[in-house]
């Protein structure tokens, strides 16, 4: 149970200082409205950082991420008895982390009267820049690969300081390969806080975009096995 514990509220703290910040920059009448990609990269990093400490203070690895459990377990590097509570807690966390994001964000979705001025499902998931499944899937594909290789070879990942050198792993990620799609890197990131925005009563809701939702799902998860695969013929 401590694995599921500490996935679940590791990533529901991700998500809503993440989703959170999605829904400064892009909703009326918040303080933040219009503020740019470095502020996204940075609030995202140190959203990750708060949840890997609060994970691994509740007695998980800190993963928050299916791309990091699954890579990491077919591989050896993770037990696969703990797989399935690591995944229930990382899509149960981003969910009620999405959902707290919508109850404390409630007047400015009312005060965003539609997709034009803001009220989108980007304040929850990826969207892409430029609309090209093969490449905004390949996309995917090696900024998962670059977080999950790093992140292989920083040993235990939720000690010390080390939760802020993954905070600084993702502000990199973001800053240097995220412009593209906006760096999912994480299928429980994207498809819990797309759930919530789909079914939980948002005022003025934009089209939800499940259409897209398979190269958040799909690029990281392959991303991740080939990092994992790759750190696994190196050792």
């Amino acid at each position: 149970m401590s694995g599921f514990i500490g996935e679940f509220f590791g990533t529901l703290i991700l998500i809503l200082l993440g989703a959170g910040t999605g829904a400064s920059i892009n909703l009326n009448k918040t303080y933040a409205k219009g503020s740019d990609w470095t502020f996204v990269t940075i609030a995202w990093g140190m959203a990750v950082t708060m949840g890997v400490y609060v994970a691994g203070m509740l007695g998980s690895q800190g993963h928050l991420n299916p791309a990091v459990t699954i890579g990491f377990a077919v591989f050896g590097f993770f037990p696969w008895a703990d797989v399935l509570p690591y995944l229930l807690g990382q899509f149960l966390g981003a969910f009620l982390g999405a959902a707290l994001v919508i109850l404390q964000f409630y007047p400015h979705f009312k005060a965003t009267p539609d997709e034009a001025s803001g009220n989108q499902v980007g304040i929850f998931a990826t969207r892409p820049a430029i609309k090209n499944p093969l490449f905004n899937f390949i996309s995917e594909i090696v900024a998962t690969w670059a977080f999950i290789f790093i992140l292989l070879n920083l040993g235990d990942f939720t000690q010390g300081l080390k939760p802020f050198i993954v905070g600084a792993l993702i502000m990199v990620i973001g800053m240097g390969l995220g412009t593209t799609t906006g760096f999912a890197i994480n299928p429980a990131r994207d498809w819990g806080p797309r759930l919530a925005y789909s079914i939980l009563p948002v005022p003025n809701r934009g089209a939800t975009e499940w259409n897209y939702a398979w190269v958040p799902m799909f690029g990281p998860l392959i991303g991740g096995l080939l990092a994992a695969g790759l750190e696994f013929l190196l050792k």
